[in-house]
């Protein structure tokens, strides 16, 4: 990612509007690879770009090799790799790290979550109202009745300060199922399988 970041690099479009994929994302997705067929040749892979490559393994690595890509095209180091792993359909641990911040949040099923080797817990705030929330939006579904826009709306004419970070994995960090960063958080209802999975 640091190599391309704020260089020259191509960009294409994928469906939607301005759902972009770079030079970049395939280069972090194949180090990726890479990286998991040393160690790990017989292990199912799912990856934003690539999709799914099957193979028959109770272990499935799922990756998105940058996110926060529109971030990235424009110079903005909100931006991140993320990689969950399954084991039989169930997640185990999720890796995020944001190389521009230096960021590295873990997560492992029953060990809790740390963001740079510190334990991190999710927000004891309980009130909305008292709430800093941070979402994203779909590529589509947006005019849907009770959609995001509409909920977006809703809240910030209750005075809800609500954050859009343009990265699903910079604003959704790992815990037992909680969803915490550094605020609280409003999750989109449609979350891409390789948007949810470090998360």
């Amino acid at each position: 990612m640091q190599n391309f970041f704020q260089g020259e690099f191509t960009i294409s479009n994928k469906e939607g509007v301005n759902n972009l994929v770079t030079e970049a994302d395939h280069a972090s997705e194949k180090a990726i690879f890479e990286v998991i067929r040393q160690d790990f040749p017989d292990h199912y892979i799912l990856s934003e770009e690539a999709g799914a490559i099957t193979m028959d393994s109770s272990f499935k690595w799922i990756i998105d090799p940058i996110d926060g890509t529109v971030n990235f095209a424009n110079g903005l180091p909100l931006c991140c790799v993320s990689v969950g792993v399954e084991q039989d359909g169930e997640m185990i641990l999720g890796a995020v790290y944001n190389p521009f911040i230096r960021e590295f949040f873990f997560a492992q099923k029953g060990y809790g979550a740390t963001l740079n080797d510190k334990k991190i817990h999710v927000s004891d705030e309980t009130s909305v109202g008292k709430a800093c929330l941070v979402t994203g939006f779909p590529y589509s579904y947006l005019d849907e009745a009770n959609g995001p826009l509409e909920v977006f709306s809703r809240l910030i004419r209750a005075g809800v300060p609500v954050r859009r970070l343009g990265s699903d994995k910079q604003q959704v960090m790992p815990l037992d199922q909680a969803l915490k960063m550094l605020t609280d958080e409003a999750v989109p209802p449609d979350l891409k399988r390789a948007n949810q999975a470090a998360a």
